[in-house]
């Protein structure tokens, strides 16, 4: 599902505009945006959390050429499912 397929469902089930649905589907994402960059958690009930996460240098191999390489340490953001969301998904 692309995002203007998710506002377009999201619009047709509440009777909103899309236009609105739009903003306020882009202010949700600045939200979470601005508050796991400063290392919160942001927690929805019954869907998950989102939160940072770290990921620790390594070294890899270049597939081309086999020549191993340093990867650097990178932040990272987790998603953790919901209780309502595993459930929801292991019913099906």
């Amino acid at each position: 599902m692309t995002k203007q397929e998710l506002i377009d469902a999201i619009a047709a089930k509440t009777g909103g505009t899309k236009s609105a649905t739009g903003d306020v589907l882009d202010a949700l994402i600045r939200a979470i945006t601005a508050e796991v960059t400063k290392g919160g958690t942001v927690q929805l009930i019954g869907f998950g959390s989102f939160s940072t996460g770290s990921r620790a240098a390594r070294v890899g191999r270049n597939p081309a050429t086999g020549e191993e390489i340093q990867i650097a340490a990178a932040k990272t953001v987790k998603f953790t499912p919901g209780k309502a969301f595993k459930d929801a998904m292991n019913s099906q």
